[in-house]
């Protein structure tokens, strides 16, 4: 069974303990913006914003990076990334897909450092790229034909 057709954005997050990488697609669906990281706070908080930033942005699709080990096993770090995830979801009324990050900070950290940019301004964006190469990577596989979800 294929899943619903779902409309508007999709809101990537790059879910850290201390902040989230966040980048938003266009309404085609074609490009992937970075957004300013956001540093967390407390988790009621925190999901109380998100809800706001997907409520004022027409999210349709929560699009979460899930941690894995370089073995593809689930990580700790991926349980915490579920359980929030989920609660976000609750909270928003908006789907989730997990899309493997495995490499995406590192692919980040490599184009900061080829682009000339310092340690603080590379610890300053990493999250933000690292959501927005998950986004691409994404949006890449749905032009291929990929099914959301």
């Amino acid at each position: 069974m294929a899943p619903p057709e779902i409309s508007g954005r999709i809101l990537a997050l790059d879910v850290g303990k201390k902040r989230i990488g966040l980048a938003v697609s266009d309404a085609l669906r074609i490009t992937a913006q970075g957004l300013e990281t956001f540093q967390r706070t407390r988790i009621r908080d925190d999901l109380r914003q998100l809800k706001e930033m997907v409520n004022q942005s027409g999210i349709g699709l929560l699009l979460v990076g899930k941690p894995l080990h370089m073995s593809g096993d689930e990580s700790r770090q991926s349980e915490y990334t579920r359980e929030f995830a989920d609660r976000l979801s609750a909270e928003t009324g908006v789907p989730v897909v997990y899309w493997d990050e495995r490499l995406t900070s590192m692919e980040a950290e490599r184009l900061l450092k080829h682009a000339g940019a310092t340690l603080e301004d590379r610890k300053r964006v990493v999250d933000r790229m690292a959501a927005t190469l998950l986004l691409e990577s994404y949006l890449g596989y749905l032009q291929q034909g990929g099914a959301i979800g």
